[in-house]
């Protein structure tokens, strides 16, 4: 942690992306988003660590390995190196990269357990559960689909619905189809441990009430608090691929138990590394004065805005101080779909155009709202033109030439206009502002605004005709100095959006 009392100590996760198969731009929204408030932090000094990991447990991975023939260590492992591949050419600058298949993760899930279970907080039931006859397997959420029991809509998992984001048992499915056999489910009976959240309303309550979190999501999260809390079921029976309970035969820890526990096992493994594994408690005491902000989709935020935060009370960490969440991704205004070619994997973005593109775009429509972000492919090739091309890289271009060849490339010790200079220093603070809010989209206008005035400069300077005469030769380089300094600060002011590009600029300064 740092030593400055002026520095502020914080630590930020993305959802856990899950490792059964390639990223896609719906995951890099978020980790752009975290990624683009993690870097303005650090620029302005804050001692921010910046981590994630694989999702790697539960039947999806189980069945995947065994369709491919491989081992679910082995698919995890593959899936893992092309994610990292993926986060390396979009520029997201994590300190650590786990995964919740390790010890650290391990040891955490059964040490969060156990205290649960020692404060009178895990309960054991018989439930019914969708047994799939021809599979001979327990039906997990992801593997039976039916209509959704609140909202009616079609085609929804048994854990929780996409399109009206409640959460129920799979049993609550109407009409229940086996995913894998497309067969009609029987109800077996099992016993399963049960986290008694039913017990926490008021310490969740408390929790959503003094914590950071999108007043739209509070609207839905307050709808579920308001209403009847139910027990949750953090088991799974065999066969299933994840960490076995201790105590308990052939049960396992359900995968959103030890997924958001990976934050944990995370950090841990970077501090690790790094020798300084002391500092950990530093971060995940209950008293912790450090800050810790989960970056999520609106799609999981119950499971991180209320089960989450439960269990940490209870085994006795912290909170997190916010969850920050998002909305989904479209394309030209519909959801992703590989029929219409719109579904759009990461690697194929990369290996066709610059990721620092799709960066711009994204933090020009990102405010701190959870509604839907499109990516209109038209908008999108207009607006860097405009935008990046247009307005910020056609400042250098139009004044740098006249440096290099008339004055060696040495600037004036004179600025033609302090006044335009002061104008862009004090709007700092406002994008500075913008950037901490998350309110990207927000920054991007205002950074805009600016390079629209320095190409209203240039162009009122014309300094191409006032080159013309040797009378104006000092005014040229005044002026293109003058220009040139603007370009700095819009390249300071963009450089949390796009790092590489600003990199570039820096060389070309």
């Amino acid at each position: 942690m740092s030593k400055d009392n002026s520095k502020r100590d914080i630590l930020v996760t993305n959802a856990l992306p899950y490792a059964n198969g390639p990223l896609h731009l719906g995951h890099l929204l978020e980790h752009i988003q975290s990624d683009i408030w993690v870097r303005y932090q650090r620029f302005q000094g804050n001692n921010c660590t910046y981590i994630c990991g694989e999702d790697a447990h539960g039947t999806s991975i189980m069945l995947k390995a065994e369709e491919e023939g491989v081992s679910p260590e082995k698919l995890i492992e593959e899936v893992r190196i092309s994610h990292e591949e993926d986060f390396k050419a979009f520029n997201i600058s994590h300190d650590n990269y786990h995964t919740t298949h390790s010890d650290e993760n391990q040891f955490y899930s059964e040490t969060i357990f156990s205290r649960l279970k020692d404060k009178g907080l895990i309960e054991e039931k018989e439930i019914e559960q969708l047994y799939d006859t021809e599979k001979e397997l327990f039906l997990s959420d992801r593997y039976v689909q039916g209509t959704c029991p609140h909202c009616e809509a079609d085609k929804q998992y048994g854990d929780n619905c996409e399109v009206c984001s409640s959460t129920y048992s799979a049993i609550d499915l109407i009409n229940p189809i086996s995913v894998l056999t497309n067969t009609k489910p029987k109800l077996k009976k099992s016993l399963h441990l049960f986290f008694k959240l039913s017990s926490l309303k008021k310490e969740i309550k408390e929790w959503l009430n003094t914590s950071q979190v999108p007043s739209q999501a509070l609207n839905k999260l307050s709808e579920w608090t308001d209403g009847e809390i139910k027990d949750w079921d953090i088991s799974r029976d065999a066969p299933y691929f994840g960490f076995k309970i201790p105590g308990h035969n052939n049960k396992y820890f359900y995968v959103w138990l030890d997924a958001p526990i990976g934050y944990l096992a995370s950090h841990k493994n970077y501090l690790d590394k790094l020798k300084r594994s002391e500092e950990f408690d530093d971060y995940w005491k209950p008293d912790s004065t450090a800050e810790l902000y989960h970056f999520i989709g609106k799609d999981i935020m119950y499971f991180h805005a209320l089960f989450f935060p439960a269990m940490l009370l209870k085994s006795e960490f912290r909170q997190p101080d916010g969850v920050f969440i998002h909305g989904f991704l479209t394309v030209n205004g519909e959801k992703m779909s590989k029929s219409r070619g719109t579904f759009i994997l990461a690697k194929t973005y990369h290996q066709a155009l610059d990721p620092e593109y799709i960066r711009y775009y994204f933090a020009a429509k990102l405010g701190t709202g959870v509604g839907d972000i499109d990516l209109n492919l038209d908008d999108f090739l207009q607006r860097v033109n405009s935008d990046v091309v247009g307005k910020f890289i056609n400042i250098g271009s139009r004044t740098a030439n006249f440096i290099n060849e008339g004055f060696s490339n040495k600037l004036s010790s004179n600025l033609h206009e302090e006044a335009l200079i002061q104008d862009f220093l004090d709007q700092a603070s406002v994008i500075s502002e913008a950037y901490e809010k998350r309110e990207f989209s927000k920054a991007i206008r205002e950074i805009m605004v600016l390079a629209d005035k320095a190409n209203q400069y240039i162009d009122r300077m014309e300094p191409w005709v006032l080159s013309k005469e040797e009378k104006n030769k000092e005014l040229v380089q005044s002026v293109c100095t003058t220009a040139l300094n603007l370009f700095r600060l819009l390249t300071i002011m963009l450089n949390p959006v796009v790092p590489n590009l600003c990199s570039r600029v820096y060389s070309f300064l």
